[in-house]
């Protein structure tokens, strides 16, 4: 594709994509409103579900056996291009609405503390976009394939992604591309970390704690006595892992009562699968430790897992391209009087996290980009890009899509300088023109590197060897068992 040829495609989905902005933002709203958590997003998948409908896409609901899981096509034969899409929120989150404002709306209540609501209709809108310009160009230029936005729900907590690769769903597809929402714009270029997550659920024997203590056998002391054995275990593990848990049961609320039933959830991450089941194997054997000393019995119930996510270098190198052509989202006074009101309420340790991530995935040329940030309220430009090896401490299901397609992601600006992910000022700033500028651009910067790809075959032929050549050394292989199911966030 030469210079002219760019430019014009650039200007035309950006027109296109501008022209819709409306509707993609009322969208976005009403899954803000929504916030609904993992497997129970049946509202957010409808709606975007029938939006994509409305547009002309073929849409496939119930995917993979999940019920907020969907597949919306338009076109026909190869390549196939999918645009993955999320619409999960966070719980204890309820939403904020102004800057000022830390009360939850509802107490106890969802929020959208991941932008997830940004993040699924920029992927829509960038495959609405892209239709319509393949649309136009079709007649003249001859271009075939197929596009394919993927409603992919529980990302949070429940690697809805994984469970889709385990059941094929991503087989056919030559190229995958996604966002997220962050404080910054760059190419998402960092390895993840790979996890396990299992319930661990202690049964015992009630008795009254003063009267007759001896006689009963305590589950909650075994959960501690658990979570204190994996916490010696910290210093013996392999230097990137990490592991959290919560007590999702007690037992009850009386301490006269000797507690028959308690419960934890272990959340075990490393950069390699291989080093995530070897914890999860001793952290297994702990728990059968705890349930030998308080004499009781335990069960482990496997609950989901995903892979480290592996970057595909080729795809982000058009993906750069595209958002250097396109530019990051431009903002006015108010939106940056308004980012000041937000980053006032952001800690230094904050902004420092912040500008570790950006150094991460920027490399060496990002220690002097993040240098000329520290009186800015939001960023307005693009930070270097590097191929970096560095390790995001987290984890994405997107992760699992990447060994089985070629896979590239951005992050786009929708929020002040130092905003940290899964906190009531992303829930804030999901609902105003921060958020949904950042949202539009993704969306076009998605939909320009999808059809760079389609009118570039050989761009795909490349990216599918670098693909093939890294699972050569290290198969693939699901980190969720058969018989596990999907299960929505436990209250």
């Amino acid at each position: 594709m030469d210079a002219t040829a760019t430019d014009t495609t650039t200007q035309r989905l950006d027109a296109l994509i501008e022209g819709k902005r409306d509707r993609f933002i009322d969208y976005a709203n009403q899954v803000w409103e929504y916030a609904e958590t993992r497997f129970e997003e049946g509202r957010s998948a409808s709606t975007l579900s029938e939006a994509l409908e409305a547009e002309g896409f073929q849409v496939e609901r119930g995917i993979a056996g999940i019920d907020t899981a969907f597949v919306a096509s338009y076109g026909s034969g190869k390549p196939v291009i999918a645009l993955l899409g999320e619409y999960d929120a966070l719980a204890g989150l309820s939403q904020r609405g102004e800057a000022s404002d830390a009360e939850p709306l509802i107490p106890g209540g969802n929020g959208h503390g991941c932008g997830h609501n940004l993040l699924g209709v920029a992927a829509l809108a960038g495959a609405v976009g892209m239709r319509d310009y393949l649309e136009e160009r079709r007649s003249q230029q001859g271009l075939s394939g197929t596009i394919r936005f993927y409603g992919c729900p529980g990302e949070e907590g429940g690697s809805g992604k994984t469970f889709m690769v385990r059941e094929g769903v991503f087989d056919d597809v030559d190229a995958a591309l996604t966002w997220h929402p962050q404080a910054f714009n760059a190419i998402f270029s960092t390895p993840t970390l790979a996890n396990i997550q299992a319930y661990f659920r202690f049964k015992g024997t009630s008795a009254h704690a003063a009267n007759s203590p001896h006689l009963g056998r305590s589950a909650l002391d075994a959960v501690e006595l658990m979570n204190v054995g994996a916490n010696y275990l910290r210093e013996h593990v392999v230097p990137d892992a990490r592991f959290h848990y919560s007590i999702t049961r007690t037992g009850g609320a009386s301490p006269n009562v000797v507690q028959a039933e308690a419960e934890v959830l272990y959340l075990m991450r490393a950069r390699r699968m291989a080093d995530v089941q070897s914890i999860f194997e001793r952290i297994q054997k702990i728990a059968e430790g705890a349930a030998l000393m308080t004499g009781t019995e335990v069960e482990m119930v496997f609950d989901k897992a995903c892979s480290g996510y592996r970057p595909n270098r080729t795809l982000e190198s058009v993906m750069q391209a595209r958002f250097e052509a396109f530019g990051p989202p431009r903002h006015d006074a108010e939106e940056k009087a308004y980012a000041e009101r937000i980053k006032a309420t952001v800690s230094e340790d904050d902004l420092r996290t912040t500008y570790a991530n950006i150094v991460s995935a920027g490399g060496e040329a990002a220690e002097a980009y993040v240098d000329g940030l520290a009186d800015k309220a939001l960023v307005e430009d693009l930070a270097p890009y590097s191929a970096s090896e560095a390790l995001m401490y987290g984890s994405t299901d997107v992760g699992d899509v990447s060994w089985v397609v070629p896979t590239a992601q951005c992050y786009v600006n929708c929020f002040a300088l130092g905003t940290p992910l899964h906190t009531w000022q992303v829930v804030a700033q999901g609902r105003s023109s921060l958020g949904h500028k950042g949202m539009l651009q993704a969306a076009k910067v998605m939909a320009g590197t999808a059809v760079a790809l389609l009118e570039n075959p050989a761009i795909l032929a490349r990216a599918r060897e670098e693909l093939n050549a890294a699972t050569r050394r290290e198969p693939y292989r699901c980190p969720i068992p058969a018989d596990v199911t999907p299960s929505p966030l436990k209250g």
